[in-house]
């Protein structure tokens, strides 16, 4: 009887923590708001008492994990493209929203480098770190603004590629690459702050990096109450605080 009622406590208990994990929120999150995420999550599970988790990748390789069925109940995004992808396939639950604007900038850790578009060029950079712009939003947006100036070409066996933000933060972090190009939320990141040099690039050079959330069709009850906080005030002043419009 004693070895019986053992083996009902440890089902049980094992039971009720599966329970327990079932019901976190599982937040599908582009790399670029990792920080920004960390605080927003900490601040809704403060206030609802809702646990959440979150899975950190690039865009393009969230979406193709949503699509072959990846059990996420919301998916935050670097760009309204992946997200429409997914709602164009019927595999969300609502049409994707703007959430906030991104901001690239140009940023190195190294004491001797001045950041600016024309030293990339120079004999002093030899790699220029930046996204797989095949996967990652913020990667788009740096060959856009090489293509402006026109040093796609010239440029092109510097350029060292990250599979995300995170990974192409890495490089710069560890100086593998003396510069590249990130998220302005990654050098507002409490860890990162005041850390090296870096420059904001200027908007008029690559295209709006408009940043979609959506609910995806098989969600958590819970996770519309998390779509709807990130549209608060307490929301934007985070957003804001890490850099985004």
């Amino acid at each position: 009887m004693r070895r019986m009622l053992y083996m009902f406590l440890g089902s049980f208990l094992l039971f009720t923590s599966c329970k327990k994990e079932e019901q976190k929120l599982t937040i599908a999150t582009a790399a670029n708001m990792q920080f920004a995420m960390d605080s927003l999550v900490k601040n809704f599970e403060l206030k609802t008492g809702i646990p959440c988790q979150t899975v950190i990748g690039s865009s393009g390789k969230l979406t193709a994990q949503i699509t072959a069925g990846a059990p996420y109940d919301i998916f935050v995004a670097a760009n309204m493209k992946y997200p429409n992808a997914l709602f164009e396939k019927g595999l969300t639950a609502n049409k994707p929203k703007i959430y906030a604007h991104g901001k690239l900038v140009l940023w190195t850790l190294d004491a001797n480098i001045k950041p600016s578009i024309d030293i990339l060029n120079s004999q002093e950079i030899n790699h220029i770190a930046l996204a797989n712009p095949d996967t990652a939003p913020y990667g788009t947006a740096a060959m856009e603004v090489l293509s402006f100036y026109k040093l796609n070409e010239t440029l092109k066996n510097k350029l060292v590629f990250g599979e995300s933000i995170a990974q192409t933060n890495s490089f710069i972090h560890s100086q593998s690459a003396e510069i590249g190009f990130t998220s302005l939320s990654t050098i507002k990141a409490p860890k990162l702050v005041n850390k090296g040099a870096w420059i904001e690039i200027d908007t008029k050079f690559y295209k709006p990096i408009e940043q979609g959330i959506v609910l995806l069709k098989k969600h958590n009850k819970d996770a519309q109450q998390f779509y709807d906080f990130l549209f608060t005030e307490e929301a934007r002043q985070i957003l804001t605080h890490f850099g985004y419009e």
